[in-house]
C-alpha cells in the first residue's frame, strides 16, 4: 500500500512532539506506564462484540471480508479522565486457541495479559495521525467533551502460537498532562 494512501500506517514517526514520541514509541505495557503515573487506573470496557473489521484490520490480520472477529474497544482511565482509547480485534476462530480468555476480561487490561506472558510477541509499532471520519478517531471522541483536530494512533499485532491480536491505542490530549 502506497505511504500516502489514506489507510497507511507508517513505521516511523514525522512531525510530533517529543511529549507524544514518549508515549508513542514505549513498547512496554502502556497500562503500566499509566498506573505509574496515576494515582487512580481503571479500564473501562465500552463495546466488545463480534463483528465485521475494517478493511486495514482486515488486510493485517490476514482475514476475508466476511469473516468475523472479537473486537473490544475500552478507555484507560486516570482518575475520572480518558487518556487513552484501545481498539482490539482477534479472529473470531482463534477465540477458541490462545486467545480463548479475551472475552472474558470485561474492565480488566488486555495488557495485563499481553505483557505477563513471556511466550506472546509483539510486531514493530505502526503510527497514524487521525482525524473527524476516520473509524478510531469517531470512536476514540465519543467521551471527550472537546474534541481535538487530531489524534496519534499506534498499533501492532501480538502473537501466541501462531495466532494475532490486533491492538490499536489513540492517545488522547488528557495523556499529554500525566507527569512522567
Amino acid at each position: 500500500m502506497n505511504k500516502d494512501h489514506p489507510l497507511a500506517w507508517h513505521a516511523a514517526l514525522i512531525s510530533v512532539s517529543q511529549h507524544h514520541r514518549f508515549w508513542l514509541q514505549d513498547r512496554g505495557s502502556l497500562t503500566r506506564r499509566i498506573q505509574n503515573c496515576c494515582a487512580k487506573f481503571c479500564v473501562k470496557r465500552v463495546f466488545q462484540s463480534l463483528s465485521r473489521i475494517y478493511e486495514d484490520e482486515q488486510r493485517v490480520m490476514g482475514l476475508r471480508a466476511s469473516e468475523l472477529a472479537l473486537v473490544r474497544e475500552v478507555y484507560l482511565y486516570c482518575g475520572d479522565t480518558p487518556v487513552v482509547f484501545a481498539h482490539s480485534v482477534v479472529a473470531h476462530k482463534d477465540l477458541r486457541g490462545a486467545w480463548r480468555g479475551l472475552s472474558g476480561l470485561g474492565n480488566k487490561s488486555l495488557g495485563t495479559v499481553l505483557f505477563t506472558n513471556p511466550k506472546i510477541k509483539r510486531t514493530p509499532l505502526e503510527f497514524k495521525k487521525i482525524s473527524r471520519g476516520h473509524f478510531l478517531y469517531d470512536r476514540a471522541c465519543a467521551r471527550l467533551s472537546v474534541k481535538p483536530h487530531n489524534l496519534w494512533a499506534r498499533r501492532s499485532l501480538f502473537t501466541l502460537h501462531g495466532q494475532s491480536i490486533l491492538v490499536t491505542e489513540v492517545f488522547l490530549p488528557a495523556i499529554l498532562d500525566l507527569t512522567l
